[in-house]
């Protein structure tokens, strides 16, 4: 934990001079999809610093958030994916970088012939407060006294219960690029469940970010330098992946993991890294007469419930974890096998999930004892 630096100054101060000037030590070199770089201003583009590229896995008609936007060079890009029919937030905390991302939505929108960009004020660890809205309050409300100062808590507290910044269950897809390493240790915590929070069930975060091999240790995370710079406030490696997993999410991945250190410190090497997580797991689970059959190549394998699916065989599963291996990231991996004739909703069981063989008896249904005898092939040329 960082207990002597101030990491949001430190960071506040950094990137407001970057939102201005270049700065090359802040800038980790990405390969963007040029076609999408065509409709954003140079200005942006120049004051990218980013490590990753997160829009990679974004989708026609999503809604997307991104974290730390900075100057929108994401979010532009990001528009341009989901197209008219999907939605784009973008949320900074920097005033500078949210006025050039502001007043370059104008430009991107009439290229793209379409606006469905938002950029909001906000701290991506607490997205629950607009502070765009804090700060109009205090323009018009100035907290001179205590009653004042009650007022002032008292409609914060309205605002995260009754009309947060970015509701719960709200979101497609999550991205941000090379910004949670900037958030205080002592916040990260409260931030990946702030990104769990705001994900739609079977939403999912892509976030590219710097990582590092080894811990770092304390006196590096007290250095304003090196933790405004994406470096002493790294994730190591696999804690990275933890995090998620202790947020709540499933189906953790690692697509990405740069071969060479982008930076080395003290003989602990900094690179980039992307994961992708899901929302979803949550939930009863309930009987369908359901099953998967894993196809291999290991001889076995555990999913984040524990589950246990040996290869070839068919597994008794429940309706969400049915449905849950049945898609990103797991589909590819598993062959679904539904029931004969379908169970109805009101005939659904709970079950223990404990990974059971299911024989095919169950799957095709009680009574069923027809005899069919296939097409005869050997005319066709395909089998014979």
């Amino acid at each position: 934990m960082s207990n002597t630096l101030d990491t949001e100054n430190a960071v506040r101060q950094r990137y407001s001079a970057a939102a201005q000037q270049r700065e090359a030590e802040l800038c980790c070199p990405v390969d963007y999809d040029t076609q999408y770089l065509t409709v954003i201003p140079q200005e942006v583009i120049d004051r990218d610093y980013g490590c990753g590229d997160p829009s990679k896995w974004v989708r026609p008609g999503e809604t997307v958030l991104d974290l730390g936007s900075g100057g929108g060079k994401i979010c532009f890009i990001a528009t341009q994916v989901v197209g008219p029919e999907g939605k784009v937030i973008g949320v900074d905390m920097n005033d500078t970088m949210l006025e050039l991302a502001r007043q370059s939505q104008v430009e991107v929108a009439a290229k793209v012939g379409y606006d469905n960009v938002h950029f909001l004020k906000g701290k991506i660890q607490d997205m629950a407060i607009d502070r765009d809205r804090i700060d109009a309050y205090l323009a018009d409300h100035p907290v001179t006294n205590e009653m004042e100062l009650q007022d002032f808590e008292s409609m914060v507290h309205t605002m995260r219960r009754e009309a947060p910044m970015i509701a719960d269950d709200s979101i497609d897809v999550v991205v941000s690029n090379c910004v949670l390493n900037l958030v205080d240790a002592s916040e990260k915590e409260q931030l990946f469940q702030e990104i769990f929070r705001v994900l739609k069930p079977g939403g999912r975060a892509v976030i590219s970010d710097i990582v590092s091999d080894e811990l770092v240790p304390q006196h590096l995370q007290n250095d304003p330098e090196l933790w405004s710079g994406c470096i002493s406030g790294a994730f190591q490696e696999a804690e990275f992946v933890e995090a998620f997993e202790r947020a709540g999410f499933y189906g953790c991945e690692m697509p990405v993991l740069q071969e060479q250190p982008w930076q080395t410190v003290e003989g602990i090497e900094f690179r980039s890294a992307t994961v992708i997580a899901y929302k979803g797991k949550e939930g009863p689970c309930d009987d369908y007469n359901e099953a998967i059959i894993y196809r291999g190549p290991f001889t076995k394998v555990f999913d984040d419930s524990g589950h246990v699916f040996r290869r070839g065989e068919r597994t008794a599963v429940c309706r969400k974890t049915f449905t849950i291996m049945t898609r990103a990231p797991y589909a590819e991996d598993f062959i679904p096998v539904p029931p004969h004739q379908a169970v109805q909703e009101a005939n659904a069981k709970p079950m223990s999930c404990d990974g059971h063989e299911r024989s095919p008896k169950v799957t095709k249904g009680k009574g069923y004892d027809l005899t069919i005898v296939g097409e005869d092939c050997c005319g066709t040329g395909d089998c014979c």
